[in-house]
């Protein structure tokens, strides 16, 4: 554990988030599986405040009675919600108390080093979401998620051989596969709530774009996105790409490319000044970025046009 300044604490091996947390030793240095229940409760005065871990952490609550601090502020999680923490990630602190129920799984990622899942792992866009776009499980997906953990569990105090890391990757990874699954079902699920975040997003982009913002912004970027919705990157682009098939990158191309047609068709301002007005530094940057949406060049567009 070490100590970058007098507020952040970051965890380099899991052997040192035991050990802050009052637990005994992991049975394997590079992975372990904490189960807090009625009979392991979690001692909250254990509990260390810490900003950076140096692996992959996936919370899986089983029970919670209160709110519960995850991060900077206070969330209501239910029975069977999940919680993702990529390496590195300013994440602050966790406070559990003595009647939540979960279990927390840490893998360093030197235990995937030779596999496919060192990877792939990196492809999964939840271990970047924030703390408010938790994974809240049905009851038959609860019981799915558990299952999985309570193998892992078994595998981990079993003894140790020559498949234990194999079969602990494939668990893993049956893991990771139903929470993407999961995932697709919540933005499905929750149709009414991210319609609303998509007409909002629709809203706050044609504002940017009507307005003098990306004249004195730069072209609108995914974060300025975000941010505006109260989301993490990672999480808008999954939720866009289930609603309409584009991540948020794209979808603020194609805003872009609306509002340069429409430039183009209406005004006789040239393209380097419509490429000024959309916020680009340099128009070539414009100029390839229409080609590239349209198989036309904003002159060829305009005389085609008209």
């Amino acid at each position: 554990m070490k100590n970058k300044d007098d507020n952040l604490i970051r965890f380099i091996s899991i052997s040192e988030t035991h050990k802050a947390f009052g637990l005994p030793k992991p049975q394997h240095p590079l992975i372990s599986l904490v189960h807090f229940n009625e009979q392991n409760p979690f001692n909250s005065s254990m509990a260390p405040i810490y900003d950076l871990l140096s692996f992959y952490k996936i919370t899986f609550i089983t029970h919670n009675n209160g709110r519960l601090k995850y991060g900077r502020a206070y969330y209501d999680y239910n029975e069977g919600s999940m919680l993702f923490l990529a390496p590195n990630q300013l994440v602050g602190s966790t406070e559990y108390n003595s009647k939540t129920y979960c279990y927390i799984l840490l893998i360093h990622p030197d235990f995937l080093l030779g596999y496919p899942l060192a990877n792939k792992i990196k492809q999964y866009g939840y271990f970047a979401y924030s703390s408010n776009e938790a994974l809240h499980l049905s009851d038959a997906e609860r019981g799915t998620i558990l299952s999985v953990f309570r193998n892992m569990e078994e595998e981990l105090n079993s003894r140790v051989d020559e498949f234990s890391q194999e079969v602990m990757i494939a668990q893993i990874e049956l893991l990771l596969s139903y929470v993407n699954r999961f995932y697709k079902r919540q933005f499905i699920t929750r149709k009414v709530a991210n319609d609303d975040i998509l007409v909002k997003t629709e809203a706050i982009l044609d504002n940017y774009l009507n307005s003098n913002q990306a004249i004195h912004q730069g072209v609108p970027t995914v974060k300025f996105l975000s941010d505006q919705l109260n989301l993490s990157p990672g999480y808008l682009g999954d939720l866009l790409r289930s609603l309409i098939g584009q991540n948020a990158q794209q979808y603020i191309h194609e805003k872009l490319i609306e509002k340069a047609k429409q430039r183009l068709s209406t005004t006789r301002l040239s393209v380097a000044e419509i490429a000024y007005e959309l916020g680009f530094e340099h128009s070539q940057s414009f100029s390839k970025l229409f080609k590239n949406k349209t198989n036309q060049s904003p002159l060829e567009f305009r005389a085609s046009f008209n």
